[in-house]
């Protein structure tokens, strides 16, 4: 189809974290039933997959599309309809399958559809497994079963329950029923909404719930940031300990504290790995290449050890799942994974698990005065982190990375992801990070210097500016074969 039309293939399916693009756009119900049928064939005829998705209309029928694909090559689904991604993740196992896919609107552009696909044990997949799924979808060779091997769809039970158990035993929950701690949590008419109130009630949680109700829009980012505003003067009025926004269809938070104020991206991440490594003294937390140097702060203050991976979903849960005595992986921006739970991102235990900590801490004070979100906070290292992108065309991320290796001493370079370029003077480090799916380069600076860290910013984003600049306008110009008559 694509040689008689002419239909110009893309660089790439996958992203930074599985399919994406534009709603009904670029992902249509034709072009999910050929994703559904190209992942399918990299399977044993046969093979069970799990299709989850959010309550969005969208997604509805983007997963009908994809589900239609798979039993068209002979694979049997296991249809767990609107549940939220650490539901979904977590009974994988239990179901015995071959695999997972969730589909959902993007957490940051509404008008995204994100499809992301999970191997056996609950890990998105490896990029090993994301080419042959490409392999198949552009070559168009689909396995396609006879009648009788056209794959089944079945609707499994009790899969909330499954969750719970897995929920309740990895929790204090004496702990958290004896709490006298005031939650207020805001599910932004997410599915969540539908499983953690459920969770909490059962341990006799006082949570204050907001926007639970399932809503087919989808707010925009202006519009969270309307309802976080909105969840602060609650939690104020209130005088309630915490307040928490779920996003990401239950894979991220950001936690309000008692004052209303906001905490998100990397405090949120320094304060997790405080609170862990105060319950879990001389654990491992892994984080992220571009997370700020307060984590490797904190760590020493409890013997910790940090492992940094590559910032991309599936080399963190990777490393949680193969390192030994990890009690946290994740980020602020990408939510946090608890690996003894499941292996992916979860912000519902997260909420679980901060109320169990507060909690017992709480209760350590010997009837002196808690301590609060804030207080924890404000005792945390202060460190300077900022970050710009710059827009860069796919043909000179390479000769960038590859210019900024030769300019700068080897013993100074971090090569994990992108380029890391270390100052030991400093305890300081600039990052330079390809974008996956954009043509653009991520900047991150580190440092407890702040004015260090305005300088080495405005100097790298000309440095990579000059470069991307020089690049294009020494570029050979590309003849077009088919014009000249060749």
């Amino acid at each position: 189809m694509n040689l008689i039309w002419g239909h110009a293939a893309h660089r790439n399916l996958f992203g930074q974290r599985g399919v994406s693009g534009l709603a009904n756009v670029d992902i249509t119900p034709e072009f999910a039933v050929r994703l559904g049928a190209a992942y399918g064939s990299t399977l044993k005829p046969g093979s069970h997959v799990t299709v989850s998705r959010d309550q969005r209309s969208i997604s509805r029928m983007v997963s009908r599309s994809l589900i239609a694909g798979l039993m068209s090559v002979g694979i049997n689904v296991q249809n767990l309809e609107a549940t939220a991604i650490p539901v979904a993740r977590a009974v994988l196992p239990t179901l015995s399958v071959a695999g997972g896919i969730h589909v959902r609107v993007g957490s940051d552009r509404s008008d995204h559809i994100l499809i992301e696909f999970f191997d056996a044990k609950g890990i998105n997949l490896s990029k090993g497994r994301e080419k042959k799924i490409e392999g198949a979808y552009f070559k168009e060779d689909f396995r396609r079963a006879q009648i009788q091997e056209i794959g089944n769809v079945v609707y499994p039970g009790q899969v909330i329950d499954i969750y719970s158990t897995s929920f309740e035993r990895h929790l204090n929950v004496e702990a958290i029923r004896n709490s006298n701690s005031k939650v207020v949590i805001d599910y932004v008419y997410a599915v969540s909404g539908a499983v953690l109130p459920i969770l909490l009630g059962k341990f006799g949680c006082d949570a204050v719930v907001l926007n639970a109700s399932l809503s087919p829009n989808v707010p925009s980012v202006a519009d969270r940031e309307v309802l976080l505003s909105q969840l602060g003067h609650v939690v104020e009025a209130l005088k309630a300990n915490l307040g928490v926004q779920v996003a990401a269809n239950g894979e991220q938070l950001i936690l309000v504290d008692e004052s209303g104020s906001a905490i998100r991206g990397e405090p949120l991440t320094a304060l997790m790995v405080h609170m862990i490594l105060t319950e879990h003294p001389r654990g491992t937390v892994v984080v992220p290449v571009n997370a700020s140097s307060t984590v490797e702060q904190i760590a020493r203050r409890h013997d910790g050890k940090v492992i940094r991976t590559k910032a991309n979903p599936t080399s963190l849960m990777e490393a949680c799942h193969t390192n030994s005595n990890v009690v946290l992986g994740g980020s602020g921006e990408m939510g946090f994974i608890f690996p003894q739970l499941h292996p992916g991102f979860d912000a519902m235990f997260c909420i679980a698990k901060l109320i169990e900590m507060l909690t017992l801490r709480e209760q350590e004070m010997f009837g002196n005065t808690p301590r609060t979100l804030g207080q924890i906070r404000a005792e945390l290292p202060r460190v300077c982190h900022k970050t710009i992108t710059v827009r860069c065309p796919w043909t000179a991320k390479g000769a960038l990375m590859r210019h900024l290796v030769e300019t700068h001493p080897s013993e100074d370079l971090d090569l994990t992801d992108g380029v890391k370029i270390l100052n030991p003077q400093h305890d300081s480090w600039v990052l330079v990070l390809p974008d996956a799916g954009e043509p653009l380069v991520h900047l991150f600076v580190d440092s407890s210097d702040r004015g260090w860290v305005d300088e080495t910013l405005r100097e790298y984003r000309a440095q990579v500016q000059e470069f991307v600049d020089h690049e294009q306008g020494t570029e050979e110009p590309r003849i077009d074969w088919d014009k000249v008559g060749v």
